[in-house]
């Protein structure tokens, strides 16, 4: 699993495909449509441009929440949050797909790892205005405390530091033993040059698997 992760970001449906046609263009291949407050037809449309995007381009594309619509367009798989269906009534209807969920504490990373999910989305790292329902920061002592104790009893599934997370964050965050960063406005407001940069930066990377 590749170690960038974009959620995209845009005030509308549109914005959401162009910002994921943007990362897609500069190298991103690991993407998750995460669109809120539209009809379920235009959720639908949207998501089903943004697999074009991504097949396009060799791209991985994950829907976040809406399992239904995951099946309906064949995508790669789901993001679950905590208030979503669980991971294991997701496998039910999507099978052998990629099914991710979001964590905040180590109860959270063990419910989990025990659905057996692909990977841990684990955040917020500090304050972000992409979620209006925001847990507890956890900061680099959270996650310090949390991937030492996943190391401790050997879970090896894949987490993603997500939330807020910023260019010099990425050498800090890499020695807690995550597997990737999650990156939502810091790819949407980049430049495509940068865009690509920050990219090869965090693929090239040197993170601490657990």
């Amino acid at each position: 699993m590749n170690k960038t992760y974009y959620i995209s970001q845009g005030t509308t449906p549109e914005d959401h495909l162009q910002n994921i046609k943007n990362v897609c263009e500069a190298g991103c291949l690991l993407v998750q449509l995460r669109l809120k407050g539209v009809e379920n037809d235009v959720f639908f449309e949207t998501a089903l441009k943004a697999q074009s995007i991504c097949k396009t381009h060799q791209a991985t594309l994950l829907i976040n929440d809406n399992v239904l619509v995951a099946k309906q367009i064949d995508a790669k798989g789901v993001h679950l949050g905590n208030e979503d269906i669980s991971p294991k009534e997701a496998r039910e209807i999507l099978g052998d797909k990629i099914i991710g969920g979001t964590a905040n504490t180590l109860e959270d990373c063990l419910r989990l790892v025990s659905q057996n999910v692909d990977y841990i989305g684990l955040g917020p790292f500090r304050f972000t205005e992409t979620k209006k329902k925001l847990s507890p920061i956890l900061g680099l002592y959270g996650y310090s405390e949390i991937m030492e104790s996943l190391k401790r009893q050997g879970i090896k599934t894949p987490v993603f530091a997500i939330g807020g997370i910023l260019e010099n964050d990425f050498d800090a965050l890499l020695k807690t033993g995550i597997h990737g960063i999650a990156v939502s406005g810091l790819l949407t407001n980049a430049s495509q040059s940068e865009i690509k940069r920050l990219i090869e930066k965090i693929e090239s990377t040197n993170f601490i698997d657990v």
